[in-house]
């Protein structure tokens, strides 16, 4: 059984209803345990020209299922649940919900559908503070710095509320 690590997040429609319906079909595959699952976010777009703010979250799971099998079933939820997949260059799009995988294990795997760890993820407060909150001390493999060393590296990281603590601008 494999350690994993996701990330979830969703700027369309009901952002919450949709990480928890992902939650939900995650949990209902029997390869899939789900052990943690941090608070909600409300995060800032992160590179995205878009006025709408992201509900994020993080997960830990234990799967016997393999890497590019995992991902299939992120993607066949994320279809499932209405998500459009689109071009590499327009990568950067509103979405009902995006569920990334993180970190496997402590494996460093690259294939033509899949890096893990996740490149970017030392880069996004996004990513790094709900982790912060399920697996504070879990060393990037690659950097060999906990998730706390890499949020405190952060420079210009984008605004991360916790969910429904967001002091709106009138």
């Amino acid at each position: 059984m494999a350690i994993v690590y996701l990330s979830l997040g969703s700027n369309l429609g009901d952002r919450v209803g949709y990480i928890q319906q992902a939650t939900s079909l995650l949990s209902a595959n029997p390869d899939i345990s789900i052990v943690a699952t941090s608070s909600f976010y409300e995060t800032e777009p992160w590179h995205m020209d878009t006025d709408k703010w992201f509900v994020n979250a993080a997960m830990q799971i234990i799967t016997q299922l393999p890497p590019e099998r995992l991902f299939l079933e992120c993607k066949r939820i994320e279809t499932f649940l209405g998500r459009e997949h689109i071009s590499d260059k327009e990568r950067y799009a509103d979405r009902v919900i995006d569920i990334d995988i993180l970190f496997y294990d402590k494996k460093m795997i690259k294939s033509e559908n899949l890096t893990i760890p996740h490149p970017l993820l030392h880069k996004r407060a996004f990513v790094l503070v709900p982790m912060l909150e399920i697996a504070e001390d879990f060393e990037h493999p690659v950097f060999g710095k906990t998730i706390e060393q890499l949020y405190d590296d952060l420079e210009n990281p984008e605004t991360v509320y916790l969910y429904g603590t967001k002091i709106e601008e009138e």
